[in-house]
């Protein structure tokens, strides 16, 4: 080995060499096709030519629906990391802090309080990449938190759905999230508060068995995959061969299980005329309000912080 290979060579090739970002182009689910991640990003994660829906993060979609890309995110609930002391292959203290490192959030919910085209609203939003979006004691906590916020400042909440189901690693104390928002949900609705549902990309297992199907109104994103189950796990019980698009949005829509399937770029202004309509809102006075990111008499000072 002379001097040529062992010294010359390897600068060369670290000058030459570039640094590439891993997501700098994304390859469509549906089509195959390569698409630049700028591109994706700036068309709200739907994919130009395909219009497939990717998934898209807590920050994004809240980005995606309040005013001025402005609102207060709601202070949650601190709950117990492990009540379980659960292990599988790995603790789940540490599955948890890896979670926490690659999405930039405590848990898989984000809540968030500011305007939808001048209308005050709570919206919370499953973030899939956290755990696959399971239900646990952090994220029913922040779901309760959401609907008492909702109730306190007579606003509708709205609800982006993404998730596998139930927490494993907490057990009994996961499945107990799903009655302890299904009275949350009541009591937003005894105060005469909308209640929205937006079933996105997937939407499985115990918060399809809870939450995500009470909605006074319940919308889907194209292609969205909704149910309990698994096709797989179907077919075994009842050994016999599913239709075709079964649990996806548009046949759910058909079959009466969905109000509606709005595409991502037309959901904002859905949602804001939805909540204008069940809250009886007048045009005009929402016309009035509209650019202030919060309303007048709100102060979450103590237990928000600005987004």
């Amino acid at each position: 080995m002379n001097w040529l290979n062992s010294v010359v060579r390897p600068k060369i090739r670290s000058f030459l060499k570039r640094e590439t970002p891993e997501n700098l182009w994304i390859k469509c689910p549906d089509s195959g096709q390569l698409v630049f991640y700028k591109d994706v990003e700036a068309n709200q994660f739907v994919i130009p030519g395909s219009n497939y829906h990717m998934r898209m993060g807590a920050t994004a979609r809240l980005k995606s629906i309040f005013d001025n890309e402005t609102w207060f995110d709601v202070a949650l609930p601190d709950v117990m990391a492990d009540p379980l002391k659960f292990r599988d292959e790995r603790k789940y203290v540490d599955r948890i802090r890896d979670a926490r490192a690659k999405t930039g959030m405590n848990d898989a919910l984000k809540v968030g309080f500011g305007r939808l085209e001048g209308t005050p609203a709570v919206v919370a939003v499953q973030d899939f990449d956290f755990m696959g979006g399971s239900l646990g004691m952090a994220a029913g906590e922040a779901i309760v938190r959401g609907l008492e916020l909702a109730v306190e400042k007579k606003a509708p909440f709205i609800m982006f759905a993404a998730s596998g189901g139930a927490r494993m690693q907490e057990g009994i104390l996961s499945l107990m999230q799903m009655p302890r928002t299904t009275v949350a949900i009541q009591l937003l609705r005894e105060a005469k508060q909308p209640y929205i549902v937006v079933l996105t990309n997937p939407t499985t297992g115990g918060v399809t068995a809870s939450y995500a199907m009470l909605g006074d109104v319940q919308i889907a994103e194209p292609g969205a995959m909704i149910g309990f189950a698994g096709a797989r796990v179907i077919e075994q019980t009842i050994r016999e061969k599913l239709p075709e698009g079964f649990q996806r949005a548009e046949y759910l829509k058909d079959h009466g299980m969905v109000d509606m399937v709005v595409h991502r770029h037309d959901l904002r202004p859905t949602l804001a005329r939805l909540c204008r309509l069940l809250t009886k809102a007048p045009v005009s006075e929402v016309a009035q309000t509209m650019g202030s990111s919060l309303p007048p008499d709100v102060d979450m000072t103590a237990d928000a912080s600005p987004a």
